[in-house]
């Protein structure tokens, strides 16, 4: 039979695998390699999860808040048209709209405080997702002079009203009547409910068309800003900044990293928290290697005293028992690498199953932002953390692979 070539990965592979009188060892060895696919795993499912909710949480806030926001110094933009034209030469910029934000006061069973947004629908839905997720009524019902309104599912909650009811918005604006002064008011059909699925926007926003806006809030021909969507919402900086230069300064272009900057950063900053403190996990497991690795060494001592007899050199030797500790590593590794993407991939069933078995719900939608478990996983991520608990294994090696390549001969051999 022919010989494996090279000699020290041929013993390494042969330890690894072959039977130990002390099944301690053995044992010891089944339990690190399990505690590497253990923490392998948490790191992977973890990670994803948290892809997950910043995903989700992304997406949700910018179907309302729009990529970048063009508004003017002090004042409200008058010839919006030419600056929807002149935002969509920009070939990042792919959707443009008009609108007006001003707070007011509803009033039907109860009374609400509300954000009162003026849209022009069709052009809307070029730059959120309210039209979408308006779930009952439609979003397209909002025409000028009819004075229809789409309210957030929880604000209609509050409020106690359903599609089809008639609900008094009040704005700020006063104006004066035989009576005296009183705010500006009209009553407004409920013609749609919209569920982002945050609750801080579906318990504050309600939409209206542009015109009858205008007139409520009387601002005439002008509107509080352009609203753009961007093919790219991570070259919103970028884009704004070319903005404000080709509108001469006249206006202000903010994008969503300045105004949701510190809840992202923050949820940054929670992943990058999570993927330390797991990897130190999966560190642990991996230099658990080290216990298992020296009770090798010190079981193998007459087969390294023979090894050096025969005239195998000390590298021969130490890299042996790297290549016993890595062979461990890797397989503990592929096993967590294994189950973790399964697991990731599958959580939007795994969560549900385990909620209906010991019925409990792990995210109330009373509660949190989002009522289910994210998940996304991410190649990048997997890589980074096999490549992560890899070099873990291997930096484990190096001190028993050392003191075995240290033995002499002489001394093993004595009570042989």
């Amino acid at each position: 039979m022919k010989l494996f070539h090279p000699l020290s990965i041929a013993i390494g592979l042969r330890y690894t695998g072959a039977k130990r009188r002390n099944h301690f060892i053995s044992f010891i060895s089944l339990v690190s390699m399990l505690g590497i696919a253990l923490g392998v795993s948490a790191l992977i499912v973890v990670i994803s999860v948290m892809n997950g909710f910043e995903q989700e949480l992304r997406s949700r806030i910018l179907g309302m808040v729009s990529h970048a926001t063009i508004t003017a110094f002090g004042d409200n933009v008058s010839d919006w048209p030419a600056l929807v034209d002149a935002a969509r030469l920009d070939p990042h910029v792919v959707g443009a709209a008009p609108y007006i934000e001003r707070e007011g006061m509803l009033q039907a069973k109860r009374i609400s405080g509300a954000m009162i947004r003026g849209v022009l629908p069709d052009l809307e839905d070029s730059v959120s997702e309210v039209g979408a997720s308006t779930k009952i009524g439609s979003f397209d019902l909002l025409e000028p002079g009819k004075y229809r309104i789409v309210l957030g599912a929880e604000l209609a909650h509050t409020l106690g009203v359903t599609l089809g009811d008639q609900v008094t918005l009040m704005a700020p604006q006063m104006r004066a009547t035989p009576i005296g002064v009183i705010p500006q008011m009209r009553r407004f059909q409920i013609v749609g409910l919209f569920e982002v699925g945050m609750y801080e926007y579906d318990r504050s926003f309600a939409f209206i068309h542009l015109q009858d806006a205008a007139k409520l809030f009387r601002e005439g021909e002008g509107v509080t800003g352009v609203r753009l969507k961007l093919d790219d919402m991570f070259q919103a900086w970028r884009v704004a900044q070319n903005l404000t230069t080709r509108l001469d300064g006249l206006y202000s272009v903010r994008d969503w990293t300045q105004q949701h900057s510190n809840f992202f950063r923050a949820v940054k900053t929670e992943k990058l928290v999570m993927f330390i403190i797991l990897s130190l996990i999966v560190a642990v497991a991996a230099f658990n290697l080290v216990s298992t690795l020296v009770m090798v060494v010190t079981d193998k001592q007459a087969d390294i005293a023979i090894l050096r007899t025969l005239g195998a050199s000390p590298k021969l030797v130490m890299t042996v028992f790297m290549v016993q500790g890595l062979a461990v590593g890797v397989i503990g590794t592929l096993l967590g690498l294994l189950f973790g993407v399964v697991i990731a991939s599958h959580i939007h069933v795994i969560v549900p199953f385990l909620e209906s078995l010991f019925g409990f719900q792990a995210m109330p939608g009373d509660i949190y932002y989002i009522s289910s478990v994210p998940s996304e996983l991410r190649w990048p991520d997997v890589g980074r953390i096999g490549m992560l608990s890899v070099v873990f294994a291997v930096v484990a090696t190096v001190y028993p692979a050392w003191r075995a390549a240290r033995t002499q001969p002489a001394q093993a051999l004595r009570y042989e």
